[in-house]
């Protein structure tokens, strides 16, 4: 079980950049057991080799969604959007006056709460940005978040997690239980799937790029290659 755990670790880092230590082990077998069980395999040993041959595209997106944390709320951490409402944006419109267009990328996007928490602060700023093309981008390793956040459907739980009262009445409809985000705000944000290990060139330059709470699952080696290369279209 050690050496097929060993494997799966070094699959996962390779794959998707995720570092799981020696302590985590629990969390990894309680991840990818149920997958095991659900595809009828012989044990850990087995899922290992299928991984490895590569010749399950499905398998292999599972097992890294199995393992991808996505744990998210609305306003995270506060400091970072009281930030982006004070400083970086009235900064930003005076500086594109000319251009009127704005670009920002919410990497390890999740559910889409960081990109919405985004959209709802430039709503409050749009009497001073009118005809501006404001663009967020958010995207994520993980398509299954990926479709909530295009959904942008939450729980009371969710919704209770960092979003003031005036926020959740203003851009929210309420559906039996849950609350969808309204139509203009999701018109904000494109979500799309994306590997921080792979080129993203392709997305484009940004203003501003929000990239948090993800490295801290990737080495020091990856964590400088993603950095710099962020650092190129910012």
């Amino acid at each position: 079980m050690s050496q097929a755990f060993d494997a799966l670790c070094e699959y996962l880092r390779r794959s998707s950049g995720l570092v799981m230590e020696q302590s985590k082990k629990y969390l990894v077998e309680s991840r990818v057991m149920p997958i095991v069980r659900r595809e009828k395999l012989s044990g850990l040993d087995e899922l290992v080799m299928l991984l490895q041959k590569g010749t399950n595209p499905k398998l292999s997106k599972d097992v890294i969604e199995a393992m991808t944390i996505n744990e998210t709320y609305f306003f995270r951490d506060k400091s970072p959007f009281d930030q982006f409402r004070s400083v970086m944006l009235p900064a930003l419109i005076a500086a594109r006056q000319s251009e009127r267009r704005l670009r920002i990328w919410s990497a390890a996007a999740s559910s889409g709460q960081e990109a919405y928490s985004l959209a709802m602060i430039l709503d409050e700023h749009a009497a001073r940005m009118p005809g501006w093309k404001i663009e967020i981008v958010g995207t994520d390793l993980s398509e299954q978040v990926l479709e909530k956040a295009r959904k942008g459907v939450y729980s009371q739980f969710e919704v209770q997690r960092g979003l003031p009262t005036p926020m959740l009445l203003r851009h929210f409809n309420q559906i039996g239980d849950s609350w969808q985000i309204s139509d203009a705000m999701r018109a904000k944000v494109t979500f799309r799937q994306l590997n921080l290990l792979s080129d993203f060139t392709a997305l484009g330059r940004f203003d501003i790029i929000f990239c948090r709470n993800v490295l801290i699952y990737f080495d020091a080696a990856r964590k400088q290659d993603i950095l710099t290369r962020m650092g190129r279209i910012l």
